[in-house]
């Protein structure tokens, strides 16, 4: 019936128009070799024509209706030749002087309607579905001396339609298109933004939101609706925010997107975050540690007991730092288990827990429940709230390690978070072992760097930073010059900026005493602790990114 007969039968049964049963039903009762699973429920009456088309219609922002095809002027065939309409597969019905009306012959077709603008250049070119029979009436009045058959790009339009092989729809093309696009340049989220004019598509690369050329307006509805049957949501459902998955190989690789969408003013926002399972293969240096900091952080990945904290807000690459600090540690003498909410990525040799709430498993009663399993390590994906911190805390206690992350701007702060959460300042001191604060910024492309001579206003932003420290002013700094590689931003690839708060027996007595995070900090500066800012002061002069990078990410931050 369409070109793309499977896609239709996965609208139909979303919306409810039927059943799972009796697609496949319908698929096992397939007789004729060019027939489909929709041929069959139509002709059966499972479904109707009407139904069919004004789905299609609706998902793809066109209106259906039925036409009289002695009602059309044969002046149309003025505007819309014989040979256009066969090249484009549609059927004029009114024309004026602006703008002509043309019937889909394929109802998956509407991708030609674009094409046929520029055909025919001052014309706007509106789209209608309306029923096959007739689509073949209205044919055979207006191009009779033809023949009906020469119009269609089909060589018959009953139901049982064989469907030419690689004819997709436009809309299953974009979706997949937009996937990919995203997963070769690198982009670590897609962003599908309905907007009042535009149907606005942006990637974020590492980092940075960057625009891309917009889809038609008019598929704005289907290109949403196809992406949201691929992470397994409810197209139906437009009015309240859904979460879903979708897993795709792109390049030999395997790849899962988390999918959020959200109802906005001119339809629903979708957000997909692309989880690159070749990320689980980086090591601490590849994160962008100094060696000092490194050396520590392996220290206490290492210790047999207590909690570690990765702290900084979303999207600062905390998940990524735990999981290259549980590929480090994992070996076979060891018992890992995680806690997750979602499970990113699927790790070989660690015991994986999915929290599900609709079930009663949160963080805290998955926790509870793991401990029995006697682990060594123990991953939370995140301490939300205090009955999860206070099980963390005592897991420690009882000889276990502890990784987990919090929200906070920088590592002494994760110390009053907790305490602010109602965790008891006795835990917290016994247990904590340290905090890292981290940023990512973005690593200069390795292809365009070029070093240059610092201008006076950059050199007194470094004087600044170095100030009460032992960080040296360099002589020059890098920046890209853009070029293909980066995309001309001068860019490639994100690194960390790190921030180690160690607590040791000073630092507990502050702890005990619920002394304020400015003392704390104060503290950890005397022990050695090097700032967020520092640390990527540090890492301006070695090239590894810009000074404008390391004062975007740490603009709020205390030096």
């Amino acid at each position: 019936m369409t070109s793309n007969d499977e896609y239709v039968v996965q609208l139909l049964t979303e919306l409810g128009y039927l059943t799972q049963e009796q697609v496949v039903a319908a698929a096992t009762s397939m007789k004729a070799e060019n027939e489909t699973t929709l041929d069959v429920l139509v002709a059966g009456g499972t479904v109707d024509e009407d139904t069919v088309l004004g789905t299609i219609a609706e998902q793809f922002g066109l209106k259906y209706c039925h036409i009289d095809p002695e009602a059309i002027n044969a002046e149309v065939t003025q505007v819309i030749t014989q040979e256009i309409a066969k090249k484009y597969g549609v059927v004029p019905i009114v024309a004026g002087e602006d703008s002509v009306t043309v019937a889909l012959i394929d109802p998956m077709g509407y991708d030609a309607i674009d094409s046929l603008r520029y055909v025919l250049t001052g014309k706007d070119v509106d789209a209608v579905l309306c029923p096959i029979a007739e689509a073949k009436a209205a044919q055979e009045k207006l191009y009779q001396d033809a023949g009906s058959a020469e119009v269609t790009t089909r060589d018959d339009l009953s139901f049982g339609d064989d469907v030419p092989a690689g004819d997709d729809s436009a809309v299953i093309k974009l979706a997949d298109m937009i996937l990919t696009t995203a997963i070769k340049m690198k982009a670590s989220d897609i962003h599908i933004e309905p907007m009042e004019k535009e149907f606005r598509v942006r990637y974020r690369i590492d980092g940075a939101l960057r625009k891309m050329d917009s889809p038609p307006k008019r598929l704005q509805g289907a290109i949403i609706s196809r992406l949201k049957i691929m992470s397994k949501m409810k197209i139906s459902e437009k009015r309240n925010p859904q979460d879903g998955r979708i897993q795709i190989s792109v390049g030999g690789k395997d790849l899962d997107l988390r999918v959020s969408s959200v109802p906005t003013n001119h339809g629903e926002s979708l957000v997909m975050r692309i989880l690159d399972k070749s990320n689980l293969n980086l090591g601490l240096p590849q994160l962008g540690f100094l060696s000092d900091d490194q050396t520590t952080f392996e220290r206490l990945i290492k210790l047999p007991d207590g909690v570690v904290l990765v702290t900084g807000p979303t999207g600062s690459g905390k998940t990524t730092t735990l999981y290259a600090c549980l590929g480090q540690i994992n070996t076979p003498d060891k018992k890992l288990i995680t806690v997750e909410d979602p499970v990113e990525y699927q790790m070989s040799g660690i015991n994986q827990v999915q929290v599900n709430k609709d079930v009663g498993l949160d963080f805290s009663a998955a926790l509870r429940s793991i401990l029995r399993q006697a682990p060594n390590i123990v991953m939370i994906g995140e301490i939300r709230d205090e009955e999860t911190a206070d099980i963390a805390m005592e897991a420690a206690l009882t000889g276990h390690l502890v990784f987990s992350t919090l929200h906070t701007n920088d590592a002494p702060s994760a110390v009053t978070r907790l305490l602010d959460i109602g965790v008891k300042p006795f835990l917290v001191a016994s247990a904590l072992r340290a905090a890292m604060a981290q940023r990512l910024v973005r690593a200069i492309c390795e292809k365009c760097k070029e070093p240059y001579a610092p201008s006076e206003r950059e050199i007194k932003m470094l004087t600044g930073l170095a100030s009460g420290t032992k960080a040296q002013i360099p002589d020059h700094m890098y920046h890209g010059c853009g070029c293909d590689r980066c995309g001309k931003s001068g860019y490639k690839g994100r690194k960390g900026i790190f921030e180690i708060f160690k607590v040791d027996d000073t630092v507990q007595r502050l702890i005990f005493d619920h002394a304020p995070a400015t003392l704390l900090r104060q503290r950890a500066r005397e022990l050695g602790m090097r700032t967020l800012r520092e640390d990527g002061m540090l890492k301006v002069a070695s090239g590894m990114t810009s000074l404008s990078e390391v004062l975007r990410v740490t603009m709020g931050d205390a030096d």
